[in-house]
């Protein structure tokens, strides 16, 4: 079990109302830290970046993929997200939505449904479940992790748990946020909860 305090979450806690509302390009955050039968999930929030993309590109696929290497997040794929929960416990995972819609759950199955279109992205913590319940015919994903990250995959089996939340704890904190490049997403609600973390440990 990860360590974290009350006032922590409190601190990391928002308004469910705000997140799927389509109508601001901020980034919206979702804490899934409590682990959920063989998931480990993790404190560091879900970052969720709607509508990232200009209204003006075409090619949203490639803009993502041009965007995530230019930050150092290497492009690995274009594809729909694996119909059953897993996880990557050695790296985070970064999604760009290339077309169509789906409902993902993420943070297994205690977590919670999210929609992500056209343009959105998200950035998946090591360890947190994800898993494609519906989408429509056309969506895929461009998928990317940190470069010279190779990830794992793994399922939900609480056998592993022990060994993948060392793993886990391992993977080094972004220093920037990689749709920026700078200070953004990560830098607002990530490094606060790793400053956190360090002091109740």
């Amino acid at each position: 079990m990860f360590p974290y305090s009350c006032s922590l979450m409190a601190m990391m806690s928002f308004a469910a109302g705000t997140l799927f509302s389509g109508t601001s390009n901020n980034p919206q955050h979702l804490m899934l830290a409590t682990p959920s039968n063989g998931i480990p999930n993790n404190p560091l929030p879900l970052i969720i970046y709607p509508r990232a993309v200009p209204d003006e590109v075409e090619d949203i696929a490639a803009w993502f993929e041009q965007r995530f290497a230019e930050h150092g997040w290497t492009p690995r794929w274009r594809s729909p997200v694996f119909p059953y929960t897993h996880y990557h416990s050695n790296c985070h995972e970064l999604l760009g939505v290339g077309a169509g819609w789906a409902e993902i759950l993420f943070g297994g199955e205690s977590g919670r449904m999210v929609t992500l279109r056209t343009g959105d992205a998200v950035l998946i913590p090591a360890g947190v479940g994800h898993q494609q319940i519906a989408a429509s015919e056309d969506f895929f994903t461009v998928g990317a992790y940190p470069a010279g990250m190779e990830p794992d995959t793994l399922r939900d089996d609480k056998n592993q748990m022990e060994r993948a939340i060392a793993s886990i704890k391992r993977v080094p904190l972004p220093q920037f946020d990689p749709l920026t490049g700078g200070e953004g997403a990560v830098t607002d609600f990530w490094h606060p909860v790793v400053q956190q973390l360090s002091h109740h440990n």
